[in-house]
């Protein structure tokens, strides 16, 4: 009997494929089945002995009571790794979606498949795929032991999920554990201040995307992306030059990237907002930030900030001219951070809140940026649902 923790959209995959699933999940308050047959289980009926195996969610709390009970847990990668044909996996705290996303883009007619953390899980994938493009998040990581990708590619990590992990040490431990695990054969593209780190795979470092492109021999004037994701292209690059010998530039500088990232847009009046709603973590925030440094900028920042040390953030504001808005679970330490650097701050609680005051002083020689440097899951199901309501109310207010 396979037991699953949590009914999310990975676990949910899972049980629609194998049928005959336990699922426990807090929820649950008594017992019933779902429409594939798998039994919904309170939390209180877990028992160890009754199960082969336990394949959490991904980011399943390490402190909960089923965690700490289960005797055999597996992640999705461990469980899936028989079946997954060549594969890439991303990794890194910003840019593994834009990335796993412009690698799809190159290889999708070759036969590749993209799944994992960018939403969708390994038990949806097909085995007969020519190359699995999986998203990989820290959570996954942890979790995993067995599975190994062909080649890993893992761009800058910073500090971010501290709450889960525990400490950056730990964090940053689960990036870079693939690495023990891949044999000859393989090739991992990591940071530079790595380098020293032992895997049998062929070790390719970079200091940052200029580095990188010169390695690989690739022309970098020749890609239209601007940082942050001219990284991340660079790094798609490097699988296309690696796997297929030559680069199509112009195929490739067709790709789009998605909303909530650095998403520019002009309301009636011709003001300038930015959706960066996907600026969920600290160093997403410093890079928005980075391209607006020399404009007059209003900054929402705020959410569930998942205990990373945000002091860095106002270090960078403190010479900048800008104005803060705070929403969020962390409104109070965003208040006190901007007056000790003596930055005008707004208490809004609320990005509605926030976005009627921002429509009073936002002006042609302003640029109102959404950025907020936490997680949306406090006051939003989503940094997409965030973004939508951001637009939404720049446009509409």
């Amino acid at each position: 009997m396979i037991s699953l923790f949590g009914y999310g959209k990975t676990t949910k995959a899972i049980a629609k494929r194998l049928k005959n699933c336990q699922i426990f999940d807090d929820h649950f308050k008594e017992k019933s089945l779902d429409e594939f047959g798998n039994e919904l289980l309170p939390v209180k009926l877990f028992n160890p002995k009754e199960n082969d195996i336990q394949i959490p969610s991904p980011s399943f709390p390490l402190n909960h009571p089923l965690m700490k009970k289960a005797k055999n847990l597996i992640s999705e990668y461990d469980f899936w790794c028989e079946d997954m044909p060549f594969s890439i996996w991303i990794s890194g705290t910003n840019g593994k979606t834009t990335t796993t996303q412009m690698l799809d883009f190159i290889f999708k007619d070759k036969g590749s498949e993209c799944g994992g953390n960018i939403g969708n899980p390994l038990a949806n994938l097909d085995k007969k795929d020519k190359l699995w493009i999986l998203e990989t998040s820290s959570y996954m990581l942890f979790q995993t032991k067995v599975a190994t990708p062909n080649i890993y590619l893992l761009l800058p990590v910073k500090p971010d999920h501290l709450s889960w992990h525990g400490s950056f040490e730990n964090y940053e431990r689960a990036k870079l554990s693939p690495l023990g695990r891949m044999v000859e054969g393989s090739i991992v593209i990591i940071p530079q201040a790595y380098k020293d780190i032992k895997t049998l795979a062929k070790k390719i470092t970079y200091k940052d995307e200029y580095d990188l492109a010169n390695k690989l021999g690739i022309d970098i004037k020749k890609v239209k992306f601007q940082a942050p994701f001219l990284l991340d292209a660079v790094l798609a690059l490097c699988v296309e030059q690696i796997l297929l010998g030559s680069i199509d530039f112009d195929k490739f500088n067709t790709f789009k990237t998605d909303a909530h990232k650095l998403e520019a847009f002009k309301d009636n009046k011709g003001r300038v907002w930015v959706n960066d709603s996907k600026g969920t973590n600290l160093d997403a925030t410093l890079e928005a930030i980075k391209r607006y440094k020399d404009k007059n900028l209003i900054l929402i920042l705020g959410g569930d900030d998942k205990g990373v040390d945000l002091r860095p953030l106002f270090e960078m504001l403190q010479p900048l001219h800008v104005r803060v808005f705070a929403i969020g679970t962390n409104t109070d330490k965003i208040v006190n951070f901007c007056k000790s650097i003596d930055k005008s701050v707004t208490a809004s609680y609320e990005l509605k809140k926030a976005m009627e005051e921002i429509q009073k002083i936002h002006t042609l020689d302003t640029v109102a940026l959404l950025s907020p440097a936490a997680s949306s899951l406090d006051q939003f199901n989503s940094y997409i649902e965030r973004g939508e309501i951001f637009k939404s109310l720049a446009l509409n207010l």
